[in-house]
């Protein structure tokens, strides 16, 4: 069928304004941290002592949302022969710690993949008959009603073979939430996450746009979306493309009917060697000054939930870059990125309001600048700067200034107010 563009061609409109999205940001709506932020995991492919000591890690960041991946080819490798002792096992650990969890099922098994005749074995073509997928997500569903929420594939907008079919994407979305529903009426659903903003390799438009065109926004489905970039505020940091996109995508889908918009995957890795997959090399401190930027533009825009991704490490059945994702290393241990997410929540508190920031004087033009107020009326303000040394704050004279980076406070006075030094990562300044 002919589709509509228009969603795109609004999309490519307001990705030409460079200044269209603005520094000085406030947040949509309040923020409670174990709601919002989740991570992705993979607890069933780690011995139980790491995936316990994964989850150790979670709690202490106080956060209960998680994401996890369930391979088709792998719990069922040959038809019937269904192999769910490892998930059953993470499953009841999760459970064990009132975990909420957003499970997808991606890939097709042997049995099952829709692989032309002379064409290599891969698990990235869809299954040949969508009613036997469905009937293995509702199996799922009906075994694991600790699940909060089914996800049906994963990036099938780059990922299927030979080539991304919306229209055979939403048959396979509708079917396998009717058949979700049919057993359990009240489970929540979502769409695949698309990786990126649903760009397609060799179809024009969005396929969110398309899934639209078919009734998404009537059919109470989570829309969800992957917003990797090269940078924390886009793939070009003047034109702050990710908030331009990000907010206009949002904005569309949830004026169309979507309820519940989710980011299911985001983050950068840690690699530093080998050849380059699209992402730049940051090592293991520039992840951890990434992943505290995107978060607080984040926590600004019309998401209703995130998950990083990813809690740990890969190992090498991974590629290259994505062995190194992890907050925590493949033992468990915390790396940089863990250190300055938990500085960050232990300082923000719990939960925040949206506030308007303090008044400032000589600010830089490319200051970000964020503001929330705590439970107890505190107030906490975001920003970074990569252009400016410092500023002044007129009217607040005394605050303490929190770097997550690196673990410090500062306490700062000054009668007449105070000034506070700038850095392109970012701080917290507390009052």
């Amino acid at each position: 069928m002919q589709r509509s563009s228009r969603l795109l061609l609004l999309v490519l409109a307001c990705l030409s304004w460079p200044a269209v999205a603005d520094n000085t940001l406030r947040g949509t709506h309040p923020v409670v941290w174990k709601d919002f932020l989740g991570g992705n995991a993979q607890f069933q492919y780690f011995s139980p002592s790491v995936s316990q000591k994964q989850m150790d890690r979670l709690d202490a960041l106080g956060l209960t949302w998680v994401r996890l991946a369930i391979h088709w080819a792998m719990i069922e490798p040959t038809e019937n022969d269904l192999q769910l002792d490892t998930l059953d096992s993470a499953m009841s650990a999760m459970q064990g710690r009132q975990y909420s969890i957003l499970a997808y099922l991606v890939g097709s098994a042997p049995f099952a993949a829709a692989v032309p005749a002379g064409a290599a074995p891969s698990d990235q073509y869809p299954p040949k008959d969508y009613n036997v997928f469905a009937q293995r997500m509702q199996m799922l569903a009906q075994r694991y009603p600790q699940v909060n929420t089914w996800q049906v594939w994963n990036e099938p907008n780059i990922v299927w073979l030979p080539k991304e079919d919306p229209d055979a994407y939403d048959r396979l979305l509708t079917t396998t939430a009717t058949a979700i529903r049919a057993a359990i009426p009240d489970k929540p659903v979502a769409t695949a996450g698309m990786a990126y903003y649903s760009q397609m390799r060799s179809t024009p438009g969005l396929m969110l746009e398309d899934l639209l065109q078919d009734g998404l926004g009537s059919e109470n489905l989570i829309a969800a979306y992957h917003p990797y970039s090269e940078l924390p505020e886009g793939d070009d940091a003047t034109a702050k493309d990710f908030l331009v996109r990000g907010n206009f995508l949002n904005s569309a889908l949830h004026s169309r009917g979507v309820q519940q918009v989710w980011a299911t995957e985001w983050g950068w890795s840690s690699y530093t060697s080998g050849a380059r997959e699209m992402q730049a090399m940051i090592g293991r401190d520039g992840q951890a000054d990434y992943t505290l930027r995107r978060l607080a533009l984040m926590a600004t825009m019309d998401y209703q939930r995130i998950f990083l991704f990813n809690l740990s490490d890969l190992d090498a059945r991974a590629s290259n870059r994505d062995q190194s994702y992890g907050l925590v290393d493949l033992s468990g241990e915390p790396k940089p990125v863990y250190n300055a997410l938990k500085y960050f929540l232990d300082t923000t508190g719990p939960s925040l309001a949206p506030a308007d920031p303090p008044p400032l004087a000589n600010a830089p033009d490319d200051l970000y600048s964020i503001a929330w107020t705590r439970p107890d009326g505190s107030h906490v303000w975001m920003f970074w700067s990569a252009s400016g040394a410092s500023l002044q704050v007129p009217g607040l004279n005394a605050a303490t200034l929190h770097d997550p980076l690196s673990g410090s406070r500062t306490d700062l006075s000054a009668q007449q107010g105070i000034s506070v030094p700038l850095k392109p990562s970012l701080q917290l300044l507390v009052w």
